[in-house]
This record gives structure tokens, C-alpha cells and sequence, in this order.
């Protein structure tokens, strides 16, 4: 079953919510020590709803789109009554006060959230082990690092201890470890989901959105998740498809609409990529060619200038954000207290917010952002879909010093759709050595459709 048809088992009776959750309970007990996917599990609040649901489907009441079906959410997310740490110890104490807004719609549909899920510290990290509550290690690739900062989601996803997992994705967060972890991860287009209740990394890149295994569970999550919301001032108030309609069409049907895209490839994607994942890369975008969609091959000149854009913008945007954990409402001062990479980007992003130096580096950024949206927006003009590699290189193993330029590359090819606001996914492309490899499709603002329904298309071919 995928998890459109689980969560229909669930409502016609074949499957108890109960059973569902008890299912994921058991793997989280068994394995969550070695992974250290989950810093906490709601075990009886769990159960609790779990009956609940169960009793309203037996007695013939209505209950939510999502009822039954398991959740795990980011640590920077905010779940009332759970400690909303960042991975931080600066957070530790931090018991989250109210629901964020993605949070109270997933509780409104009858989602049940088993557990809060590891990450970087604050974000701020590929890799997740710079959580000060221990590095999380990947489930599919064993010994090697699952990616960040949503590392602890993904693994979640991939280890088998929820349905669907919610992130945050300001760089290549969603992304870059559903590569790694070889789920799916979908960042939608900015504004498409609220922000409300995220502790902010960089607020004009940062973006909520959903990991599953299959791309039903992305489909159900974005229904429920994207919506307007009058208490976010970046939220679109704007129609969005029914995404699980998309998704549940017929194999045929799907692989039939991929014969009117166009699609494109960047040769300065595979420029900088490691040949092995190229290769993979290439079958897949044999695959897309098979289904009948038109490929293209595209020039992207300003690859050199995304990383030093998004890495200047967000260490501005960080500084300014962590200026309310000063030690007098939140838990301690964060200076005195967080990891090597959290301080180096409050650092530098106290040196060049100084008034001399704003309009050197930050407003020069800004500038460089302006001229990256503008140049995919043209390259988007003539096609459907970017498609390409998720991340460069292969996930390093567990504990292997890398220098921050080094963690830093691995953000190339992601932060893209962060500096641009355009919606974009991950999906596993296949395995180099037994590591998985990721498939980046990046579409239009408000695409993020065409991005869904040519996974799906994808899917339906394995």
C-alpha cells in the first residue's frame, strides 16, 4: 500500500489507526537509539488519538483526510507541549507553547504526530551532526551521514517510523537529505506554505514542506498544508491543484501528460557534480525521455554566484533572527552556549550587517539574488521542469572533519530554488555503491503541480 491507500484501509476499517501508529512505535523503539531520528516520542498522546479516531470511524463519524496516518516533525517546528529545541542547547528547555500553523492543520485532518525529529542545530548544517543532541545517522546509506538539516525527517521516513515527516528548507534542507536517505522531499513555492510557528534560519528563503516514501504521502501532506494564512505575511492567497487527484490518476494517464513537457537540463549542473551521480542522473533523464517528454539541454552562468549569495543573505538574516534568544525569555543566551557553526554564522553576520559594510556584501547579495531569480525565471519561460542532480557529491561518512566551504558544496545545486522562490523536489534517481542519489525537478512559482505529476509519472514506471 502507498499512503493514499493506507490512509483509505484505515477509514473503510481493514486497518485501525491504533495498529498504524503501534506498527511505527515498534520500529522507533527498536531502532531509534542507533538512528537518533527522534529527540522525543509522544507515545500516550499518540495512543490517545489513535483511539479516538478508530471510535469516531467505527461509529460512522466524519474524521479529517489525514486520520490515522503518522507524523514526525522537525525540531524547529513548533508542537505545543513539546520541546521545540532546534537541536540546540540553547532551546533545550523550550516547551513549545502553541501549534504551528502546518501543526494545528495536520491535528484539524486527524494526523497523528508521533514525535519530534532531529536536525542541525538551528538549521544551520548539511549534514545533521551538529545537533547538540547527537549526530543522526542514515538509514539507507549505514555509517554515512543523512544529510541536513532536515536529517532527522528524512531518516525518520527512511528507517520506516512515520507515514510523512515535515521539514524546512532554506538552502536545500528538504532536499538534500531525501537524497541522501533515498525518500522523496518537496519544498514548495515560497509563500505557498505558512511560516508561522518556524524558528527562522534566514526568513526571506526559508520554507516548511513534506518527506514520504512515496509520492502519495507528498501529495496528501501539500493538500493539507498549503493554504492561505492571514497570520503569515509571506502566505499566497491564491488556488492551488488538489495534488492527491493528480497523484491517483491512472499510470497511463500520468505517463501520457509527460509526453506534452518540455523538459531541461543544465550543463553546468553536471559541471560540478561527481560522475557517478551524473550517471545516474543520465538514466533517469533517460526514463523522462522514454515517457515522451521533449529534453533540452539549458546554460545556467551564474552557478559561481549562488552559494556566496545565499550563504551572505543568510548569515544576515540568521544574526538578526537570534537576537531574541539573549538569555531573558528563551532558554540561554545563544552565544554562550551553541555549536562551532551556529557562531561562526552569527559572526559573520554581525561583521557585515555593520553599517560600513551592509551595502558591500548584503545589499550586493541582494542585488545577485535579484539577476539568479531573474535567469531561471527566463530558463523556466521555454520548458516545464529543471532536472538534474540533488547534491554533487555523495554523503560523507559519520565524523569525517569537513571544512565549512567543503559542508557549504554541498548546497550548490539547491540553494537555487531557495534564492528564487520556486517550488522543487527531490526523488531517488537510483544507488551508486549502495547510497542512494537524488533527482532535483525544479519548476515555475506556483508549478509545483508539474513537478508532482512528473514524480508520479516517475513512480509509476518502478
Amino acid at each position: 500500500m502507498n499512503i493514499f491507500e493506507k490512509s483509505q484501509a484505515i477509514k473503510n476499517q481493514d486497518l485501525t489507526a491504533t495498529k498504524n501508529l503501534e506498527n511505527y512505535l515498534e520500529v522507533i523503539e527498536k531502532d531509534n537509539s542507533s538512528i537518533n531520528a527522534f529527540l522525543e516520542v509522544n507515545k500516550e498522546s499518540a495512543l490517545t488519538q489513535a483511539k479516538e479516531i478508530d471510535e469516531k470511524i467505527k461509529n460512522g463519524e466524519d474524521v479529517g483526510s489525514l486520520a490515522g496516518l503518522i507524523f514526525g516533525i522537525k525540531a524547529n517546528i513548533n508542537v505545543e507541549d513539546s520541546i521545540i529545541s532546534a537541536a540546540s542547547k540553547t532551546l533545550e528547555n523550550y516547551q513549545g507553547s502553541y501549534d504551528a500553523s502546518v501543526v494545528k492543520y495536520i491535528k484539524e485532518n486527524d494526523g497523528i504526530i508521533v514525535g519530534i525529529c532531529n536536525m542541525d542545530e538551528f538549521a544551520a548544517g548539511s549534514s545533521t551532526e551538529s545537533s547538540f543532541f547527537g549526530a543522526t545517522h542514515n538509514p539507507a546509506a549505514p555509517g554515512h551521514i543523512p544529510g541536513g538539516s532536515s536529517g532527522g525527517s528524512a531518516a525518520a521516513i527512511a528507517a520506516g517510523m512515520c507515514d510523512i515527516a515535515l521539514g524546512s528548507d532554506t538552502g536545500g534542507s528538504i532536499r538534500n537529505p531525501a537524497s541522501h536517505c533515498g525518500v522523496i522531499g518537496f519544498k514548495p513555492t515560497y509563500g505557498a506554505v505558512s511560516r508561522q510557528g518556524l524558528l527562522d534560519l534566514s526568513m526571506s528563503l526559508d520554507q516548511i514542506g513534506p518527506l514520504a516514501n512515496d509520492i502519495s504521502g507528498i501529495a496528501m501532506a501539500l493538500d493539507t498544508i498549503i493554504r492561505y494564512d492571514e497570520t503569515e505575511c509571506t502566505s499566497l492567497n491564491q488556488e492551488f491543484p488538489v495534488f492527491t487527484e493528480i497523484v491517483n490518476q491512472k499510470p497511463e494517464k500520468l505517463q501520457e501528460d509527460m509526453k506534452n513537457m518540455k523538459v531541461a537540463y543544465i550543463s553546468q549542473f553536471k559541471d560540478v557534480t561527481d560522475e557517478h551521480i551524473n550517471e545516474i542522473i543520465d538514466e533517469s533523464i533517460d526514463k523522462i525521455k522514454q515517457l515522451g517528454a521533449e529534453v533540452v539541454e539549458l546554460n545556467f552562468n551564474q552557478i559561481d554566484l549562488c552559494l556566496p549569495t545565499y550563504y551572505l543573505i543568510n548569515y544576515v538574516e540568521f544574526f538578526s533572527s537570534t537576537r531574541k534568544y539573549d538569555g531573558r525569555k528563551y532558554g540561554y543566551k545563544i552565544e554562550d552556549v551553541c555549536g562551532e557553526e551556529v557562531l561562526r554564522r552569527i559572526e559573520i553576520g554581525s561583521y557585515i550587517s555593520q553599517q560600513e559594510f551592509s551595502g558591500k556584501y548584503y545589499k550586493k547579495a541582494l542585488q545577485a539574488r535579484s539577476l539568479i531569480r531573474n535567469e531561471i525565471n527566463k530558463l523556466l519561460d521555454g520548458v516545464d521542469l529543471i532536472v538534474g542532480p540533488t547534491v554533487p557529491k555523495l554523503p560523507h561518512k559519520i565524523g569525517e572533519k569537513l571544512e565549512p566551504m567543503e559542508m557549504y558544496a554541498y548546497d550548490v545545486l539547491t540553494v537555487i530554488a531557495n534564492l528564487a522562490g520556486i517550488p522543487a523536489g527531490s526523488m531517488k534517481a537510483g544507488e551508486y555503491n549502495g547510497i542512494p542519489v537524488g533527482l532535483q525537478l525544479q519548476a515555475k512559482p506556483n508549478d509545483d503541480a508539474k513537478i508532482i505529476k512528473a514524480m508520479a509519472a516517475l513512480e509509476s514506471l518502478n
